[in-house]
């Protein structure tokens, strides 16, 4: 391969890229000028500051995509890990640890539908 190939290529992606962030961009901060004033009385932004609310947002909501597929590698290496520690106790110990884990964690949906606590209606 020649290097105006790989040149080629890297400004394809680039251009690409751009015009990814830029729609993007312009996609927020329509709904954000469309309904934002209009609910909250909140003012209308422009590009660069609708550019920089994307940018704060994709930080505190989980930065760049680092590593693959995210979250969901590493809920598959939790459950891997924790299924190999399982995988070493005893049948006694397995069942305390299970029963130890549904009284922490039962919420309404942990639990069968008779146990669940009724709600009523305020």
């Amino acid at each position: 391969m020649n290097r105006s190939f790989w040149l080629k290529k890297a400004a394809k992606f680039v251009f690409f890229a751009a015009l990814f962030v830029v729609v993007a961009v312009f996609a927020t901060m329509s709904l954000w000028n469309w309904l934002m004033p209009m609910i909250f009385h909140l003012p209308a932004l422009n590009f660069w500051q609708t550019l920089g609310l994307v940018v704060l947002s994709r930080i505190l909501t989980g930065g760049f995509g680092r590593g693959g597929q995210g979250g969901r590698s590493r809920w598959a290496a939790w459950k891997r890990q924790t299924q190999e520690r399982l995988e070493a106790f005893s049948p006694a110990e397995r069942e305390k640890f299970r029963q130890q884990m549904r009284n922490r964690c039962a919420g309404s949906w942990g639990r069968p539908a008779a146990e669940a606590p009724v709600e009523s209606a305020v």
